[in-house]
């Protein structure tokens, strides 16, 4: 018998960071924030992953402000962010202290839900995290980053999620970010979990359209028992961004999934964001992405990274070997452990594929962040790294075992004797996360902000 599928909305979060470069602004939300809030849905997306730094970056806008705003115009839907786990929404680790503080401020300043994913599925480097976020209030919703590799079996991502649950979540979010997984694996590992806890965990696939298969992913995902799916409405839908909101509505209507929601009222919502898209594709001149890849599930490579990939190649004067550098991406991956590949993963294995094909050697030069990957540095990789591969890249010295974070001294009070020191007395605990964050950025932020 299968059951009513509820739906996650990213229009605010992920459906533009994924069309167009997180370049939303707060103004091109808040006009239609009643109508969002009317249409039922389990969670809005909104915060966190790269908004965040984006906010800062270029809108000049303040991260918690937005959210602050948001809260305001939304009394009705929960507000759901992306948090890296012990990353938070930079990119290294922080000590648990700044974990906590920011954990507390996302809940203070009005997330209801919190869905936690660490880069390699190391569930040490979420566990404060869960910790925190729901000592504070929130709902925590794990998530496993999908991907496909010889030790990513159903069995292995469910070994994962059963620490998860000992570690206290909510609920579980299997997270396809480069909508690599096919129709069957989503069938199969979804009716796992479901045999495996039954029906008081509720389990939430995120998908994206990048290969094409998210919205057959969906369906299938429906028949294994799956509770929540997340979608983005039409004009910041599909491409690398999530199967169109009103599709699936379409698609489950009649059926035992029907999700029972009202078509009508996504008319005015598609009319007010296909223009925001338009307004944005102009301000930063940006290119909506449109096309379906299905060579992703090939390369394993998250689809807004084959074109970084072919956009630096080009700069570099070496366009003509993008295919040389796409072929040896997996090949890296698997010498470091077949770590999935998201932010900052992604970011580690391109450089280092993209530096083996222009050396014409293999590991003949090593950036830092491989070093430390392969030090253990990130968390426990998927696979063990051949002594061979481990001698290369940092000779005789020993991974470390332990939680990567219990190596970081507390950081909180030097950030906010840092800011003392710039001349900055009078911010607030937030400031403080925001200088943690990104701290050049930051202080660009308050110069024309704070002063």
């Amino acid at each position: 018998m299968g059951k009513r599928v509820r739906l996650m909305e990213t229009v605010l979060r992920d459906g533009h960071q994924s069309l167009l470069a997180t370049r939303m602004r707060i103004g091109q939300m808040v006009p239609v924030l009643g109508q969002l809030d009317e249409i039922g849905y389990e969670a809005l997306e909104c915060w966190g992953g790269a908004t965040y730094d984006s906010c800062l970056r270029f809108l000049n806008e303040d991260p918690w402000e937005r959210l602050r705003t948001l809260k305001a115009g939304l009394k009705n839907t929960p507000l759901q962010m992306l948090l890296r786990g012990q990353n938070l929404l930079g990119y290294k680790h922080y000590a648990d202290d700044v974990v906590e503080a920011f954990c507390k401020a996302a809940v203070r300043n009005g997330i209801d839900r919190i869905r936690i994913f660490d880069a390699l599925n190391d569930p040490r480097n979420m566990e404060k995290a869960i910790q925190y976020s729901k000592a504070a209030g929130a709902h925590v919703q794990s998530a496993m980053v999908y991907t496909i590799s010889p030790v990513h079996t159903t069995e292995n991502f469910l070994k994962v999620a059963e620490t998860l649950v000992e570690m206290g979540t909510d609920s579980l979010c299997i997270k396809d970010m480069s909508g690599l997984m096919a129709p069957a694996d989503a069938y199969d590992m979804v009716s796992t979990f479901k045999k495996r806890f039954g029906d008081n965990l509720d389990i939430d696939l995120h998908s994206h359209f990048t290969t094409g298969l998210a919205s057959a992913t969906y369906w299938e995902a429906a028949k294994a028992g799956v509770d929540i799916i997340d979608t983005a409405i039409s004009p910041f839908a599909h491409a690398t961004s999530q199967p169109a909101t009103e599709t699936m509505i379409e698609m489950f209507k009649g059926t035992e999934f029907d999700t029972g929601m009202d078509l009508d009222k996504f008319i005015p919502l598609v009319d007010h964001f296909r223009k925001v898209k338009q307004e944005i594709a102009e301000e930063f001149n940006l290119k909506p992405a449109s096309d379906v890849i299905p060579a992703v599930r090939r390369y394993q490579i998250p689809g807004g990274m084959l074109s970084n990939t072919q956009n630096q190649l080009n700069e570099m004067g070496m366009g003509d070997r993008f295919f040389d550098v796409m072929d040896e991406m997996p090949r890296v991956r698997e010498d470091l452990g077949f770590p999935p590949l998201v932010t900052p993963t992604s970011q580690i294995v391109g450089t280092m594929a993209m530096m083996n094909v222009m050396m014409g050697e293999r590991y003949k030069m090593v950036p830092n962040e491989v070093k430390d990957l392969v030090r253990g540095k990130y968390g426990s990789l998927p696979a063990q790294v051949s002594d061979e591969i481990r001698q290369t890249i940092i000779g005789d010295e020993q991974p470390i075992t332990c939680r990567p974070a219990d190596l970081i001294a507390p950081e909180m009070e030097g950030y906010r004797q840092d800011l003392a020191t710039k001349g900055y007395n009078n911010i607030t605990d937030d400031d403080v996360l925001t200088y943690a964050m990104f701290p050049e950025v930051a202080i660009n932020f308050f110069e024309a902000n704070r002063r």
